[in-house]
């Protein structure tokens, strides 16, 4: 127990050093819109999102990816999970993303998601055809997670991920790559003193990202001569990758044998944005039948003018647990809703299996 608790320490000061440069830099509005690739932020999860991915310390399962990696390793055996969001709905942006979590050992589960966006076709402008009328296009966000997580006791957990970040249109691209870490820690050595959960974990931290292609090119004359042509190449700005940090806790309250309500709270330093402060609460019923709610606030969010984030903070979310015979195989339904101040929300609907 020793050792574990040592290795829980040194987990927690690796993740805290190697976050320090993303929280001293935090919550600062006047670098809010220089960081790229803010679709990792987007919880695609519809179990997670329901309460605004605010379970950091006890979330668990393929969704643990994208909340806090270190939730992975309570996967018992081989989850496969799928969720659709309408996001901002009205702004036809759809989201895809399909995970698969199997253990592997006694202790260890590795975990491989893909996430994409479709953002519908896009006519094609110029200054000539401002208007466009000449063909349309297509951007490309893919993102692709192979995650590591490893329960080093009954009450400390931790894991990492390596993700490969891709935004394309037919022109020009941009590749990049960026690692999670994340640790959580669970009271107690049985089921009955199991209840208070903490987590902490650092996202996005990875190389800056560059586009570049053929969209960044163009014909023109030398300025000695006008006999020939020359292809000219233009260097778009490097940008960086939305890192943070955050830290969460969550305590269950066991109500009988058949009901549970549990609490969570998270804090989460951005390095690009302002600071983020949530509370949210799910009831479940036998754990076939949940239900949850969240609120994740940050500064300005209530005024439309003035905020930095389309969301209004309110979200809420249900899921379903169907058992598959006696073996403790289960199929489950998602849904989440995330309330934003222009358009009619977002919606997430999916569909998970565990064997």
């Amino acid at each position: 127990m020793t050792q574990a608790i040592n290795k829980f320490i040194t987990g927690c000061l690796v993740i805290t050093m190697m976050g320090s440069s993303v929280i001293s830099k935090a919550g600062n509005s006047d670098r809010a819109g220089q960081a790229g690739a803010t679709e990792l932020l987007i919880n695609p999860w519809a179990k997670g999102s329901g309460w605004n991915g605010l379970n950091i310390a006890n979330v668990s399962g393929m969704e643990s990816q994208f909340s806090n990696v270190a939730g992975l390793a309570h996967t018992k055996k081989t989850e496969i999970q799928f969720t659709y969001t309408d996001w901002l709905k009205g702004a036809d942006v759809k989201i895809n993303a399909i995970g698969l979590a199997q253990r592997v050992g006694e202790s260890a589960v590795l975990g491989l998601s893909v996430v994409s966006m479709n953002f519908g076709d896009i006519q094609v402008t110029t200054t000539e055809l401002p208007e466009g009328g000449i063909g349309t296009y297509t951007p490309q966000f893919l993102n692709i997670g192979l995650s590591y997580a490893k329960a080093f006791s009954n009450s400390i957990y931790g894991g990492m991920t390596i993700k490969i970040i891709s935004e394309s249109i037919s022109n020009s691209k941009a590749q990049g790559v960026a690692f999670d870490a994340g640790i959580q820690y669970v009271t107690g050595y049985n089921e009955d003193r199991d209840n208070l959960k903490f987590g902490i974990a650092l996202k996005n931290v990875g190389t800056p990202m560059q586009f570049s292609g053929d969209g960044f090119s163009f014909r023109s004359n030398p300025p000695s001569t006008q006999n020939y042509q020359l292809t000219v190449e233009s260097r778009s700005q490097q940008f960086e990758l939305p890192s943070l940090v955050s830290i969460g806790a969550a305590y269950d309250f066991e109500i009988g044998e058949d009901h549970r309500i549990t609490a969570a709270a998270a804090f989460t330093s951005n390095s690009f944005t302002y600071d983020q402060t949530g509370i949210g609460a799910e009831y479940s019923f036998k754990e076939m039948f949940a239900v949850r709610l969240g609120y994740l606030s940050e500064k300005d969010i209530a005024d439309k003018d003035v905020s930095l984030t389309a969301l209004n903070g309110f979200s809420g979310g249900l899921s379903v647990d169907i058992p598959i015979g006696k073996s403790g195989r289960k199929f489950g339904i998602d849904y989440s809703y995330r309330g934003t101040k222009v358009f009619d929300g977002s919606h997430s609907i999916g569909a998970r299996i565990l064997l």
